[in-house]
């Protein structure tokens, strides 16, 4: 299992029927050379990437210390590729981190993951498509079709900050026992909110927003 490439944004201005027309985007990322930095950026709302040359133009839902790193399969955006007929290089689709031979959306929610030496990030969400995506694409239906395919990519949040790059080996270190991976999750946000109440079951690693949605349908 290795890391690809470190992605880090080229900011850009949001189109108008964005979800933040006008603001800054990091949507394009591009791989970066050399060691990147990795530490845990602060409260979501106020603090961006767990990268700091990366950017975060949206904080109200992107950034902060559950989403601090988001990662995406080399062969998922493969099959994507395949599909939408066109090349998508790493970062294509706003990752931080593009990996290969790693399961990303078969990732349970508190699985754990080291990179290189010393670098520890633990998944725990999944990514939603929004208007931004979907234009950075520009693919018709695009928000349907991420939907349907249910394979996200993971959020992650960095439990031993560190340095790392591009050709460095992933280790899972940590996979905890229970049902709750990225993929299942991800359907449970989006289009089975019937299988909400069973993603408690991943605790503590749960990412609050999602823990709050699974608590009122619950208690509904």
């Amino acid at each position: 299992m290795e890391l690809l490439s470190v992605n880090i944004a080229r900011p850009l201005h949001a189109p108008s029927y964005t979800d933040s027309p006008g603001a800054l985007t990091g949507i394009d990322k591009r791989p970066a050379d050399g060691l990147i930095d990795v530490a845990s950026p602060g409260p979501k709302g106020t603090a961006g990437s767990a990268f700091a040359q990366d950017t975060i133009g949206d904080k109200r839902h992107h950034g902060g210390d559950d989403q601090a790193v988001y990662a995406y399969a080399r062969e998922d955006l493969d099959a994507w590729g395949l599909e939408l007929g066109r090349e998508l290089d790493n970062g294509s689709f706003g990752e931080n981190l593009t990996t290969r031979g790693l399961d990303v959306n078969g990732a349970l929610v508190g699985e754990r993951w080291q990179i290189g030496e010393r670098v520890v990030l633990e998944a725990s969400s999944a990514r939603i498509p929004c208007r931004t995506f979907a234009s950075w694409l520009d693919e018709r239906g695009w928000v349907k079709r991420f939907t349907e395919r249910a394979a996200p990519g993971a959020y992650l949040r960095v439990i031993e900050p560190g340095v790392i790059s591009g050709g460095d080996e992933i280790r899972v270190v940590h996979r905890p026992d229970h049902e709750v991976t990225v993929a299942f999750l991800f359907r449970a946000l989006t289009q089975q909110p019937e299988l909400l109440p069973r993603v408690l079951a991943a605790g503590d690693a749960l990412h609050p927003e999602a823990r709050r949605n699974a608590l009122r349908r619950t208690e509904s």
